[in-house]
């Protein structure tokens, strides 16, 4: 592509970036919060759970949307309820029910610029470099990840935690602006109203899941979302649990710094799994990396209390993992949908990740309760084996799959 044509390009990904920083606010704070506001465990496993409620609830309407009007538009509304929503925390949020409410509603904005935006990005990038730009966008998003978590733990310990999340609304109203004025317009693919058949296309739902491929890409985004958000959304809680234990060697860093680096250099392994997977292919690639992520996830769970230095080697390697199929799926299930399902192929794909995203941190929550709660070693063993149990049943499943695939 030539440097004009490659404009969108970085636009999209430049917005996507800035489009993320209010997601991990919440998560850099969980510890705070959930001490200050007397919640259980799975309670701030909920609220930080209710992000995805609200992606979930209003995905296939946004993606649908794309369809049929400008999808300039439908970003740049996402961008103003996402503005909204961390600046309402920030102003309003003082306990579980106002929390999860104002999650939700950043859950229902972010749900209007990340897939709407990877729609503006392949519909203008095609051929044989779709594949690597759309592991790239889907890369971005752990850059935006690791930009707000530095961002809240910065702000909060000189500000307090209501001013980390005012500016984090900042984000999204610069990812708006750069959609709307470099993004040039395409037209609709699609004249027909909206419907509630738009909204949930039951009918192309089907056609896409009877294609094998498209099917196993789907329900293996929904495994991989489930331990990547849960792994996330407790990232910064379990960083402050390992340093409870260091006692006097305890990190040099705050663990919210550290969970911002972790998941900035995590970043390139989506892309470079991605170009794996190309040259060893996509099912191999992407079963053997969640066989790994979920057994290493145990591995982590369990090394709290090693030296400080190890404790972060473990976790930078587990996000790694956690993050090196997560292109690969993307890609495939892009170049497998039918074009004139793509849209709906992307609003499933979405629906059935981001559900394994709500569930993510609900389940590393309830898991610590269950085990002991969060000073117990074994809680935090639990927590990581439940929420890597469906990456290790991947291969199972794969073979049950293949077996009855019909001859």
């Amino acid at each position: 592509m030539s440097a004009p044509g490659l404009v969108p390009v970085y636009a999209l990904l430049a917005a996507h970036i800035f489009s993320m920083l209010g997601f991990s606010t919440y998560a850099a704070l969980l510890p705070e919060l959930r001490d200050a506001w007397g919640m259980s465990n799975s309670q701030a496993g909920i609220v930080s759970g209710m992000f995805f409620a609200g992606y979930v609830a209003t995905v296939s309407l946004w993606t649908s949307l794309t369809d049929r009007v400008d999808a300039r538009k439908i970003y740049v509304a996402g961008s103003a309820f996402s503005a909204a929503a961390s600046a309402g925390f920030g102003l309003l949020a003082h306990d579980f029910a106002s929390a999860v409410f104002f999650q939700a509603l950043l859950g229902i904005g972010v749900a209007a610029s990340y897939m709407p935006g990877l729609r503006l990005l392949s519909d203008r990038v095609g051929g044989p470099k779709q594949s690597r730009y759309v592991a790239f966008y889907t890369s971005f998003f752990g850059i935006g990840t690791a930009l707000s978590l530095a961002l809240a733990g910065f702000i909060a310990p000189h500000y307090g935690w209501q001013a980390a999340f005012i500016t984090s609304a900042v984000g999204p109203l610069a990812a708006g602006g750069i959609v709307w004025l470099l993004i040039t317009a395409l037209p609709p693919r699609s004249s027909a109203p909206v419907s509630a058949a738009a909204l949930f296309p039951l009918r192309a739902w089907r056609r896409v899941l009877s294609d094998r491929a498209s099917a196993g890409y789907t329900f293996g985004y929904a495994a991989h979302c489930l331990e990547l958000f849960g792994s996330r959304g407790w990232m910064v809680a379990y960083l402050s649990y390992a340093a409870s234990v260091q006692g006097a060697e305890g990190f040099a860093w705050p663990p919210a710094a550290i969970a911002a680096i972790v998941n900035l250099l995590a970043v390139p392994a989506s892309i470079l799994g991605n170009e794996a997977a190309l040259r060893v292919g996509r099912r191999r690639w992407i079963l053997a990396v969640m066989v790994a992520s979920g057994t290493m996830g145990i591995v982590l769970g369990a090394a709290a209390a090693l030296p400080w230095q190890l404790v972060l080697a473990l976790l930078l390697v587990y996000a790694m993992l956690v993050m090196a199929e997560s292109g690969t799926l993307t890609a495939g299930l892009v170049a497998s949908a039918p074009v004139d399902l793509r849209g709906a192929a992307m609003g499933l794909y979405s629906l059935g990740g981001f559900a394994g995203g709500l569930a993510g941190p609900v389940i590393f929550g309830a898991a610590l309760d269950l085990f002991g709660g969060a000073h117990s070693p074994h809680a935090w063993i639990g927590a990581y084996a439940a929420i890597g149990a469906g990456c290790l049943a991947a291969p199972i499943v794969a073979r049950i799959g293949a077996n009855r695939r019909p001859g």
